[in-house]
Parts: C-alpha cells; structure tokens; sequence
C-alpha cells in the first residue's frame, strides 16, 4: 500500500514539473548553504582535536591588574618556565616558544625558507606528535639539534630515514637532524616545519622580567584541577619575580585557544567562536526559509490538488494515507534537493575554500557527512512537507467536488507570518553585508597616522645585519626609491610590550608598559608618520643610539606637556627623548593606539628593511632592490612583502566574514523571494474570480498589479520594523569589538528598506502582472 502511495507522490511530481523544479532547486540552495556551513563549522571546532592528550594542555596567558587596568595577553617573560617547573607539582611538563619564524633550510644546492619555532626541551612531551624518526624525548635535548616534518625530510633529502645527516639552518648553523616528525595537521593552533632547542638562539634580554615576548605551555598531569594549579603558579611567580611585575599567570585550555582567543579583562569571552555561532544560525535560518518556500509554493497549488484530494477520498483513500503521500512527495524533493545540493559543494568547494582560506574536503568515505545528510533530508522533508500534508489531507471531499475550498484565518496569518519571518532575516543579513562591508571599508581607507601604501620590506638575514647602513644607502641609491629605514617589528602590528621605561618623577605605582620597537634611521620620514615635535633618529647625530623617540600616548601616560629634550630610562640606558611623533596604529582597529617609545638599534634585533618606493615605480624599486639585496646577501633568496597586503592579513577572519555574509545573504534573499512567489501565486489563484470581474468592468493592469501588491508591502514593512531593532543591536555588538568604527545611521537601515522592498515589489510584480494580463474570461470560466 505504502509503495503504492510513494508511486504517485512520484507521478505527481512529474506531472508537475515546473513546481517540483522550483522546490527542488530552492532546497537545493539552502541545503548548499547550509552543508558547506557545516563543513566550516567542523573544520573550525576540530582545532588541536588531534593531541591525544588535549584535555590536560594549558596555554599559560600573561594575566594583569594594576589601577583598575585587567587584561590577559599571550606573550610570557622567559624567566616564567623554569620558575614554574621546578615550584608546581601540578605541571607535568612545560615548554616556552618563539613565534613562528621563516628561516633559510639548506642541503647541497637546495635552499628554501621554511617556517619553524625555538622551544625548550619538553616541547614534545607537552605537544605529543606522531614520529617517524627519533625519541621525542630526546629531539631537541641539544642546542645543534633540530627535529624536522615528513615535509622537509622528503623536500630535502628524498626520504624519511634522515636522522644522523646534517641540514644548514640560517645559513649559519650546521643542525643534525634527530628526528622526523608527521606532519603537523591544519587545524593546528601551532604549526611548524622545524623544531630547534630554545638555547640554540637565546640572549640575554630574552631572560628579562620585564619582557613578554614567547609563548608558554603547560601540560598538568592527568586529574589535576586547573584552577588550584592556576593559583599555585601565580603565588610561585609572585615569590620570584621583582616586585615591579605586575603580570601572573593564568590558564585556558588548549581546546579552547583557537576559538576562544578574546578576553575581557581577566575573562575568556569569545573570539572565532561567535562567528561559529553566527554561521551557524544563519545555516539553520537558511534552511528553515527554504522549507518555508516549499511550504507557501504547495499551498499555492493547493486549489489544484484539491480536486485530486476529494477523488481520493470519495474512492476511500484514509487521511494518514493521504499524508503519507505527501510527505512522500515532500522527501523525494528533499532527497533530490539533497543530491543537487552535493553536485553544488564539489562544484563550489574550491572557491569556498579561495574564501575561507581553509583546505576542507569532501570525502564520500566520512560517516559524518552521510549522517548529516540523511538527517537533512528527514528534517527537511518532514518540516518542509508537514503543513501542506496535514493541511490537504485535511480538506473535506463533499466541499472540494462542490467548489466551496475556503482557507482559514489561521492558515493565511501563518503563510504571511512565514513571509515575514523570511524577510526579517533576509533584511537582518542585508543590514550585516552593509555594515560589515563599510566596517571593511573603514579599515581600508581610514588614516591610521602612517602610509603603508608604495612600502615593501625584506628580512634582514646573513650578513646584512653586519652591514646595514651600508646596505640602506645602496638601496636609496636609485630614483625609485624614496627612503628606507629598518625595524625590528612590522610597524602595522608592534607586539612588543615591555615594563621597563622609567622615568624622573614617575608614580610607582602607574603602569608603565609601553610598546617598544628597534628601528633605524628615517623610520618616521619612510613611514610617513608626523612629528608633533623633535625630530627622527638620523646618521648625522651619533648619540642617537642612546636617545629615544615617543609617541603622544605615551607623553600622556608620563604626564610630560613637552617632552621632546627630557631623560628617560630604558633599555639603551638613559637617553633623551628627541622627538614626539603624532600617535599611528600600532595594532589592529580591535585595540586602541597604546604608548610606544622607539629605540634606534643595529643588531640582531633588526629584523626588516621597510623601503618606501615613489609612487609609480613600483616595479622599478622591486628589481632595484632585489639587484642590491643579492649582491649584499647572495646565499639567501630574495624575499619581500608589502606593507598594505601585510596589514589587509591582519582583518583576515574579518574580511572572510564579510564575503561568507555577502554571498550567504545573498542567496537567503534569492529563496526569500522564491517563498514570495510562492504567496503571490497563492494570492493570485485565490482571486482569480476577483481579477476577471474587475477587468470587466475596466480595471487597467497597473492598478491591478497594485492591488495585488499591496498586501505584500504591507508584510514588508512588518518585516523591516521588526528585523531593524534587532539587526542594530547585534551589528552594534559587532561593532564594540573594534575600539575605531563606524557609526550606526539610520541611512543603513533605509538603504536596506530600500533593497528589501525593491526585490520584493520585483518578485510580487511578476506574478501580478501575469495575472493581471489573464484573459477575464478565462479567468470566470476558470471559477
């Protein structure tokens, strides 16, 4: 019986072919969007999922409070590892790294840069990897050893059996390669090719107190309680740090690092996260309009199946049959949606992955993915199917055959509550692509108190740092370049942080910790950053080495009107301070512009040449400095970045967001609007009679098409008054995460109006117009 009733929810299917098209397709869309969310989301919480043990790894935050000012940062002072692991039994192991950094790898004629860390010795029994080679309790026990991924051992020497041969790291450094480990996963919060002891590249201001500039890890054994270890280390540091440190440690767990990388003051309070849940939510809302759709379009055709129903009846089909066939009907769609939706993701995964900057893959051999698929296809089949199955199964025959179908108050209120629905979130998305994108604009083009267009940097590497000045003149030697200057930090995104400034007259109990960066001659004139007062580090006044040079902010902090000529204390010793420069961004728009002070250093703390070409000659500068670079360094590869690419990297989640929202919005608009159809089609074949007695008696299409459009601006409207409220407060939540952002107007919110009615009266025009044109005899006839 059962296989009867599915034979003619087929027949039925087919016979309605530009029906079951529409359905199918606009399933099929949201399914789309709602799978590849999925896909995204899973990547996104599978993060550092692959340690097996995950559950007892800490990342240790460098918590602080002083005066009221709370934070937690991610950069430790080095002295903290050994201070913690010899005083808390709570710690199994523990190990500080260095930032990811690109080195030169070479052996024999190949030479490549390759991305690795410094990490102390119990790196490996803290992280513990799968090797191929070696004990990972020995890897990097010695300062010459270095332990390499399947990925170098292979690119280098053709096989994974390498350990015991050499490698030349920097181009300075003869490594034996102790062991080869797998490579390290993508969803890897920490990522390296190349693993070396700490010691092999420590100095001495790396043991400082007072500098925060390496991250730290802990692994507790197994059982212990996180919060009694978290407040043991703090008593620990407390005993043997200098009294001045006001900064503690503090634990999260590895399993939260990647998505809860925010807090607010001394509290884990998001980060990727949020834009999981968002993504999220919009999937289910985009799928639950494209249910919606199917909902309103077999209502539309309910007058037809009508007729169908009431036969059936008469001829002894039972309700729950009835529904059953329905239902049937509405999980075949489902099920072909479904496998449309999957040609769409193979099409469309490699542009999806362009986007996300991610390499996620479809494979037919995950269970997971054929599990979400079935359950998609119930869930939608059922939610999508239920109303219009109960609803015509529900028609009573004797009123069908006699022509009295009428619809009820409640059955029209939820057909247009579901329209609204629709376009609230629709208007909701619209309102987030505007504002997200003028965010983005925002950044773009706001001055950020420097020009980081026409600026390209190198790294100095080899022998350049035994030769800078040299090698600066040489590269100014040419009409396309305009200045150049060195740094030891990318000047868009200065991380150093440290306590030491001091000062005459300084309260001991302000905080004084500033930003700080090494930079060369002309750092000011090549960034184009102003000074207020004083003048920039120069080779014409050799005491420039023990001077310094600040920022507003930081003339602020010390309270000093005119600081420009006064001493402070730092890292060079006493000096002067000799210039005062207008405040710039020294981080993202997520932070507000911190003090900063700039110490003019040549040395091994010199890490780029910023290079400012003249606008223009571009391509002339590249090669000029290349030319110079290679005969200045010849055993290293010529390597350069520009400053405005470098910085667009730092709003990368931001910028991912804005195009996912554009693109996912824009969709939810295109199935809003099949939804819409879908009523105006319903509306239409109700009023048929209407329709053919008005045009008799002289109604022109235009006044038509407006009766007939009214009522849908009408729910419009609604829509745009309800999704408003709620579309300011969350894009105002949005907006709170950058402290410089724009503002929230009214003007977004009309513009959005404007777009949402302008698609709407598009899609209800086309409907009504066709009906409007309806021959009215056919139309009474058609009654």
């Amino acid at each position: 019986m059962l296989k009867n009733y599915f034979k003619i929810a087929i027949r039925s299917l087919l016979k309605n072919k530009l029906f079951s098209f529409i359905n199918i397709f606009g399933l099929a869309l949201g399914m789309s969007c709602s799978l590849l969310i999925w896909l995204w989301v899973k990547d996104e919480v599978s993060f550092n999922s692959f340690y097996p043990n995950l559950k007892d790894i800490y990342f240790v935050r460098s918590g602080y409070d002083w005066r009221g000012q709370v934070g937690a940062g991610e950069a430790t002072p080095g002295p903290w590892v050994d201070a913690l692991e010899k005083d808390v039994p709570e710690i199994k192991a523990i190990t500080k790294i260095t930032w990811n950094r690109g080195q030169l790898i070479r052996v024999g004629e190949k030479a490549t840069k390759e991305d690795g860390i410094y990490a102390t010795s119990h790196f490996f029994e803290v992280f513990q990897s799968p090797f191929l080679q070696g004990d990972p309790a020995r890897a990097i026990e010695q300062p010459t050893s270095i332990a390499i991924s399947r990925k170098l051992a292979e690119k280098y020497f053709g096989s994974v059996n390498v350990v015991g041969k050499t490698l030349r790291l920097d181009n300075a450094k003869d490594m034996i390669v102790s062991a080869v480990f797998e490579n390290i996963p993508l969803n890897s919060s920490i990522r390296f090719e190349w693993i070396v002891n700490f010691k092999a590249q420590e100095q001495d201001w790396m043991k400082w107190w007072g500098n925060s500039s390496f991250k730290t890890y802990a692994l507790l054994n197994p059982g212990a309680n996180a919060a009694h270890a978290e407040s043991i280390m703090k008593k620990v540091i407390k005993k043997v740090a200098p009294p001045e440190l006001a900064s503690f440690p503090m634990l999260q767990s590895m399993q939260d690092v990647y998505l809860y990388s925010e807090y607010e003051g001394l509290k884990q309070a998001g980060g990727r996260i949020e834009y999981v849940r968002i993504f999220s939510i919009v999937a289910i809302f985009i799928l639950l309009i494209a249910c919606v759709n199917f909902m309103n379009l077999a209502t539309a055709r309910s007058v037809k199946r009508a007729k169908e129903v009431g036969v059936r009846k008469v001829v002894g089909a039972e309700k729950k049959f009835l529904v059953i066939q329905f239902l049937g009907e509405s999980l075949i769609v489902s099920a072909l949606a479904a496998g449309l939706a999957l040609l769409f993701i193979i099409g469309l995964l490699p542009v999806f992955n362009e986007v996300v900057q991610k390499q996620i893959s479809f494979s037919s051999l995950d269970p997971s993915l054929w599990l979400s698929i079935i359950a998609l296809i119930l869930i939608t089949g059922v939610v999508a199917g239920s109303y219009p199955a109960l609803y015509l199964a529900a028609l009573q025959p004797i009123r069908i055959l006699k022509g009295r179908i009428s619809f009820s108050n409640k059955g029209v209120f939820l057909r247009k509550g579901l329209v609204v629905f629709q376009f609230s979130l629709s208007i909701f998305l619209i309102v987030g692509i505007l504002v997200i994108g003028r965010q983005m604009d925002y950044i773009q083009t706001k001055r950020l108190g420097l020009d980081k267009e026409n600026v390209l940097y190198i790294p100095l590497e080899g022998d350049l740092n035994n030769k800078l000045e040299a090698f600066r003149q040489e590269i100014m030697n040419s009409p396309a370049i305009d200045a150049a200057t060195t740094t030891g930090a990318i000047p868009t995104n200065i991380m150093g942080v440290s306590g030491d400034l001091d000062w005459t007259g300084r309260d001991k109990n302000l905080d004084n910790s500033v930003s700080a960066a090494y930079v060369g001659y002309d750092f000011a004139k090549t960034m184009h950053i102003q000074m207020v007062d004083g003048r920039d580090f120069s080779k014409d006044y050799a005491a420039d080495t023990a001077n310094y040079i600040i920022n507003e902010a930081a003339a602020r902090m010390m309270k000093m009107q005119d600081p420009v000529g006064k001493q402070v204390k730092f890292w060079m010793g006493k000096g002067t301070i000799v210039g005062l420069m207008k405040d710039f961004h020294l981080n993202s728009f997520h932070s507000e512009i911190k003090p900063l002070i700039l110490v003019n250093y040549k040395g091994l703390n010199t890490e780029f040449l910023m290079v400012r070409s003249v606008p223009g000659k571009t391509t002339e500068a590249i090669a000029h400095v290349e030319k110079i670079t290679r005969a200045f360094n010849p055993n290293y590869p010529f390597v350069y970045n520009f400053l405005d690419e470098d910085y667009e990297r730092m709003y990368r989640s931001e910028m991912i967001v804005n195009t996912l929202i554009r693109y996912f919005g824009m969709l939810a608009v295109i199935i809003s609007c099949l939804g819409l159809l879908g009523l105006a089609a319903f509306t239409a074949e109700q009023r048929t009679k209407e329709i053919g007695i008005r045009k008799v008696l002289g109604a022109n299409v235009a006044g038509m098409v407006a009766l007939l459009s009214k009522d849908f601006m009408k729910l419009i409207l609604i829509s745009i008054v309800l999704a408003s409220p709620a579309a300011w407060y969350l894009m105002d939540q949005w907006l709170k995460d950058f402290v410089y952002h724009i503002d929230l107007s009214w003007g977004i919110f009309a513009i959005a109006a404007a777009i949402a009615i302008s698609i709407a009266l598009l899609t209800v025009s086309f409907q009504s117009i066709r009906a409007a044109l309806t021959d009215p005899v056919k139309s009474l006839k058609a009654e």
